[in-house]
């Protein structure tokens, strides 16, 4: 648990199902968005074709659709990240959407200004952006010091736990899943909440969104097979290799 207290001392859970539920329409309207805008072209231009024919690949179904997965597999986890854990939080913490780069949330209380960056789990960063987030609260700091008030800047994770070893701390505070929920709602157990939160509204959108990825799958194979199949339906390698890396 984390040492330190609590933003507050309880909540709206009306008002934490409202923000919820909205977040869970944006992830989903986000998601659909994707799949509107998949080019296959682009994808395929990063693509090895021969690891295709290496793998002994002749369906053009099974090649979109594995673009397809891996397209929205790697979208969803920072769409969710963005659209959900930010918005609630925002929503439990009290606070303000914050203006600086790289930080989204300011919260303002007892005379000590709390900057909050708001990822989705606790392996997000690499040593380049780990820095470029230090830059980022240095520069909320500036605009405290203008202010005279204390600053706390803290990461937050919506799920995973981040134990910190002694001595390895950082100028700013990392709470991750359960603690960072507590933290913000000052309820410990806010953090198995936020599912039964949910309600049923996952499995209305999940039907939603199967058509809209229906649609898109149909669409791209039908992209895909008019340029990189022959009349007869086989794949068309010297086609397909000669976009993907010759003139």
């Amino acid at each position: 648990m984390t040492d330190l207290e609590p933003l507050r001392d309880g909540y709206d859970e009306r008002a934490a199902v409202a923000a919820i539920g909205a977040a869970l329409t944006e992830f989903y309207d986000s998601l659909t968005r994707t799949l509107d805008n998949i080019d296959i072209e682009k994808i395929l231009k990063r693509k090895n074709p021969y690891l295709y024919r290496a793998k002994g690949i002749h369906s053009a179904a099974q090649i979109v659709e594995g673009i397809l997965s891996a397209y929205v597999s790697s979208s969803e986890e920072t769409v969710f990240g963005n659209v959900f854990f930010e918005p609630v939080a925002l929503a439990l913490s009290g606070g303000q959407k914050a203006v600086t780069e790289g930080v989204d949330i300011t919260v303002d209380k007892d005379n000590v200004i709390y900057s909050i960056a708001v990822k989705s789990g606790v392996s997000v960063f690499n040593a380049d952006s780990r820095k470029r987030q230090e830059q980022n609260f240095q520069a909320a700091q500036k605009r405290v010091q203008q202010a005279k008030k204390a600053f706390v800047p803290v990461v937050g994770y919506g799920y995973g736990r981040k134990n910190v070893k002694p001595g390895k701390e950082k100028f700013y505070r990392e709470l991750a899943g359960k603690d960072f929920w507590y933290w913000l709602t000052g309820d410990s157990g806010f953090y198995m909440k936020i599912i039964r939160f949910m309600g049923t509204r996952p499995d209305e959108y999940a039907r939603e969104f199967e058509k809209a990825y229906t649609k898109a799958e149909n669409r791209l194979l039908r992209e895909f097979m008019l340029k990189y199949c022959d009349a007869d339906g086989a794949i068309d390698w010297d086609a397909l290799i000669r976009f993907n890396s010759g003139d």
